[in-house]
């Protein structure tokens, strides 16, 4: 880990270099002392410049392009490795050596392909802020050769729980420590599925006997109520056959699923990836699953009413007391999404009911003058009826997306995260680049869908300024474009695919650009170097890369500890193929060796902990 140089903020600083130090210092970043001073709300005050002291505060110059393999934070942070891919979950499990672990190993071992994160505090208090537990979303299998087995693969994705710990006999660095609530939950673990598509093969509900697995799990949001929710993402990647007389149906098509599946199917290991096998379950995943960090014992509850396609994000609100979720479906072309709650959620949950069970799911529809509105997903409106196919309001959240296409929803360029401001309650919208079905061309031309280029950007939904949170109707607007020719060296972007956050209202952006394009400093996006977390005012639309990703890699998933001392940042994928270089059997580090740094093992995907020096 590197640091880029810093400068102090005098009294004439200008408002532009205070901008990231303001936002860092609001989530407690930037200074030290206890956790009610760091709860204060100064990010107005440091934002503007003003205020006692603020001026004089140190902050960091803004992380320049880099193309090293190296994770870069500004000179006076640290990052502290924590939670790699391998490392174990339970006293019990051996760390990872170089060759591919068993499937029992990896099952105690941290899995791969770090996406979402969360920090869940142990116990109040001073105390309780520096312990947490880690929720980690783990989104494939890593590829670098030799590729795990598929049985491996399945045991590498999921879900990891992992107590951390930060405190003052070892420097203040956060690590992994043994706890009881440590866990995995992988592609075989026990689940079980609620709401109106939880049935037993009758009708149109899912078959839920026997429903085993989290896979290809992605973004993760927090409910008022302490539980995770993870969104399943491409889970139809790891379906296929080789049953030759197998024919797709509509759905099949409409959904993804081929017998080939993303080059790496799980049919030959177990039959429930089976295409053709009267075993297979297709339709037990591409839900957002309902984990308790608290209980290890807990059956994870994949909460159907949210609807079935690849989600890219779980983000929970509220509005007026109701539940508000909101989603995307993160292939290019597809739709956001949003569930709403059908009362407030402490008097469902008061009334023993689960509130993720009993609401609306809704999709956007974006007009090219900038007003919009959320389509309800209901069996009997519109043309969801029976005359139309639709059996009931099951056989539309099964088959979501081609309810979606009924409807009229708007095609949109890749969604991915979804983040809602904490106090405004707009909602920003990642796109992470594409031509939203074909319809707009590489130009974004007047009238195309929001976002349709060929880099991406950020899109900002805003209810009516008198209305509520929940209202159906709202306007949007281009609120950033990735790679800006207009935008300043320190901000300039491209591919966000993570939005987040931090209870001061600064929105962090992670970027994913592919690795076909990273690398290439004569390609489309060659100026930009390594993947980044960038921090962006929402009021002027001011950005600040913050980090640096190691070559290959992807930055994913951001949170932060409990007193808003650390940012805890996903590094996804480290040492995947470039437009420069690839790694091989012999070779897996030829592209990163991050962050152990061995020359025969492979990179790994793990998270870091951003923190003050």
């Amino acid at each position: 880990m590197t640091s880029a140089p810093e400068v102090s903020g005098p009294a004439g600083a200008s408002r532009r270099s205070l901008l990231v130090g303001g936002a860092l210092l609001a989530a407690g970043l930037l200074t030290s002392g206890s956790p009610a001073a760091l709860a204060a709300p100064r990010y107005e005050a440091a934002r503007t410049g003003a205020g006692a002291g603020a001026a004089a505060r140190t902050v960091f110059r803004p992380v320049p392009v880099a193309r090293a393999d190296e994770l870069v934070v500004p000179k006076g942070y640290v990052a502290d490795v924590i939670a790699r891919w391998g490392d174990p979950v339970r006293s019990s499990a051996p760390r990872r050596g170089t060759a591919p672990a068993t499937p029992a190993e990896q099952a105690e071992q941290v899995g791969s392909h770090h996406h979402g994160v969360h920090v869940v505090p142990l116990a109040p208090g001073p105390g309780g802020e520096r312990r947490g537990l880690l929720v980690l979303a783990h989104e494939s299998a890593d590829e670098l050769p030799p590729a795990a087995p598929p049985a491996t693969a399945m045991a590498a994705q999921g879900l990891t729980v992992v107590a951390v710990a930060s405190g003052p006999h070892d420097g203040g660095a956060w690590r992994t420590v043994a706890s009881r609530f440590n866990r995995r939950i992988t592609a075989t673990t026990p689940v079980r599925l609620t709401g109106p598509a939880a049935g037993t093969g009758a009708g149109s509900g899912t078959r839920t006997s026997g429903a085993r697995g989290v896979v290809a799990p992605g973004a993760l949001g927090v409910t008022p109520w302490g539980t995770v929710l993870a969104a399943e993402e491409n889970a139809n990647a790891f379906f296929g056959t080789d049953d030759p007389a197998w024919r797709r149906s509509e759905t099949d098509v409409r959904h993804g699923f081929s017998a080939t599946g993303f080059g790496r199917p799980w049919h030959t290991e177990d039959p429930r990836f089976d295409l053709a096998s009267d075993r297979a379950r297709p339709e037990h995943f591409g839900w957002i699953v309902e984990v308790d960090p608290h209980d290890p014992a807990s059956v994870p509850a994949k909460r159907t009413a949210l609807g079935r396609f690849p989600h890219g994000s779980a983000t929970v609100s509220e509005a007026d007391g109701r539940i508000i979720v909101h989603t995307t479906d993160a292939e290019d072309g597809e739709y956001a999404y949003r569930f709403t709650g059908s009362a407030p959620w402490r008097r469902l949950r008061a009334e023993g009911l689960d509130p993720l069970d009993h609401g609306t799911l809704e999709v956007a529809r974006l007009a090219a003058d900038g007003t919009g509105e959320w389509i309800p997903l209901t069996h009997g409106s519109g043309p969801l009826t029976p005359a139309n196919g639709w059996r009931d309001q099951a056989d539309i959240l099964v088959r979501a997306r081609l309810a979606a296409d009924a409807v009229g929803a708007t095609p949109l360029a890749r969604p991915e995260r979804i983040a809602v401001h904490p106090t405004t309650a707009d909602v920003y919208l990642a796109l992470a680049g594409g031509v939203a079905g074909g319809g707009c061309g590489a130009g974004g031309a007047d009238g195309c869908a929001p976002g349709a280029s060929p880099h991406g950007g950020v899109v900002r939904l805003r209810p009516a300024p008198d209305g509520p949170a929940a209202a159906r109707d709202f306007s949007w607007e281009t609120f950033l474009t990735g790679n800006d020719p207009r935008a300043t060296p320190e901000g300039a972007f491209a591919h966000p695919k993570g939005l987040w956050f931090d209870a001061s209202g600064v929105l962090w952006i992670s970027t994913g650009i592919p690795g076909r394009l990273l690398g290439g400093a004569d390609g489309p996006v060659g100026r930009l170097g390594n993947n980044a977390l960038l921090a962006a005012d929402p009021e002027t639309g001011e950005v600040r890369r913050f980090l640096t990703a190691p070559r290959g890699a992807e930055v994913t998933g951001v949170a932060a500890s409990a007193d808003g001392a650390t940012l805890f940042v996903n590094i996804q994928h480290p040492g995947r193929r470039t437009a420069t270089a690839a790694p091989d059997r012999e070779r897996p580090g030829a592209v990163s060796t991050w962050p152990d740094r061995t020359p025969d093992g492979p990179p790994r995907s793990a998270t870091v902990a951003v923190r003050r020096a």
